[in-house]
């Protein structure tokens, strides 16, 4: 009975869903500046009754919204991201992930009354270059959350994720501009230190942890080729299972950087150009779950847990709060990630009719914690 309420619920929502991810596919923002999809959902939240906490933890494009059945009980949250890529536009399918939080909200609240208890939607921008999600789970925002879920589309589903935790750095060298031809003796040259960076951090390659993930680009290396470079910037991704070796690997980073700048005689400074993102922690008994659940509303070629790859704020919140990141597949020919082709991707029928069985296995999922105090107390005793 009730998986036939959520699917109802859920099917007279997919229009509006649709709606609205098409429109972000045709209107992307980049992070921290997502505020024409916030104004349209704060707006809808508040209509459909929610309680919305606007430009919340002082960031601009970011809230939480609930809804209070008035009853004892416990709160779900659901998390909804909205951010683009630059170019690319919603190559990560954002826009789909924003409206499966969005619609697992509304079909919790109508069946919220009868069990007690809150939802939660949370909007979090910025996943991509500055994790809102990092602030959340440092400040608070689960600490009267039981339960966090959210879903991203992919091109395999999955019940949960593994992610690898993850540290931007970035290294700024100064030199000395000189004639490059007529006095080169006279510059010091900082795209040197830059370049010897690179050189020192592969010859350490092969000692690496083999889980470890180091690349980096040259976002500033010189102006004229006939002018020795004064400055010389370089940013890197730090990548592992665990952010130990992360920390790890962020000492021996900084020294072949060290090297390089003494190497080539320039001032080097060090900065962390984004928030830290932890690796994914699942909660297996909460992943079993939402397994079951998926196989019930017809994704039967669902696997349980998809192996380490690339980095989630999501992790910082999954080390807080049982956390379930799911994987819904939306092509039934590979398509990769953070490309043109998956952003035209997320606007197929393939893609809705999959996101329309993923938001009710979130909503069921959401369910079967609010409904029962047992299947909270075996996920929190699960390690």
């Amino acid at each position: 009975m009730i998986n036939k309420l959520i699917k109802d619920k859920v099917q007279t929502l997919m229009p509006e869903l649709k709606e609205i991810s098409n429109w972000m596919y045709d209107h992307p923002e980049l992070g921290d500046e997502e505020y024409q999809i916030y104004d349209k959902l704060v707006h809808r939240l508040i209509a459909e009754g929610f309680d919305v906490e606007e430009q919340y933890l002082d960031i601009p494009t970011c809230f939480r919204a609930t809804y209070d059945s008035g009853k004892p009980g416990r709160t779900v949250a659901y998390m909804s991201e909205y951010d683009a890529l630059p170019a690319i536009g919603h190559g990560c399918g954002h826009n789909l992930i924003c409206v499966a939080g969005l619609g697992s909200a509304f079909a919790t609240k109508e069946l919220i009354d009868k069990v007690g208890g809150k939802v939660v939607l949370l909007g979090t921008p910025a996943e991509e270059n500055n994790g809102a999600k990092v602030d959340m789970a440092e400040k608070g925002t689960f600490d009267d959350i039981d339960v966090a879920i959210m879903t991203h589309p992919g091109d395999q589903n999955y019940a949960t994720v593994g992610s690898l935790a993850m540290l931007a750095i970035e290294f700024t060298f100064i030199g000395k501009t000189a004639h490059a031809a007529a006095c080169p003796e006279k510059g010091i040259n900082a795209l040197d230190a830059v370049i010897n960076t690179f050189n020192n951090l592969n010859a350490f390659r092969e000692h690496m942890p083999s889980d470890a993930r180091v690349h980096g680009i040259i976002t500033e290396g010189g102006v004229a080729a006939n002018v020795v470079p004064e400055r010389a910037v370089a940013r890197f991704y730090v990548r592992a299972n665990e952010k130990e070796t992360v920390e790890y690997l962020k000492t021996r980073l900084i020294n072949c950087a060290k090297g390089a700048s003494l190497g080539a005689g320039t001032e080097m400074s060090i900065c962390y150009y984004e928030k830290p993102y932890d690796n994914f922690r699942s909660n297996m008994q909460l992943s079993n779950i939402y397994f079951n659940n998926a196989k019930c509303f017809g994704i039967d070629d669902i696997k349980l847990e998809r192996e380490r790859a690339g980095s989630l704020d999501a992790g910082n919140v999954s080390h807080v709060v049982p956390t379930i990141h799911s994987i819904f597949k939306i092509s039934e020919a590979e398509v990769v990630s953070h490309t043109r082709e998956f952003a035209s991707a997320t606007q197929t029928e393939f893609a809705f009719e999959n996101l329309e069985r993923t938001i009710c296995t979130m909503v069921k999922t959401g369910y079967d914690i609010l409904e029962s105090e047992v299947n909270l107390e075996q996920i929190k005793d699960c390690k």
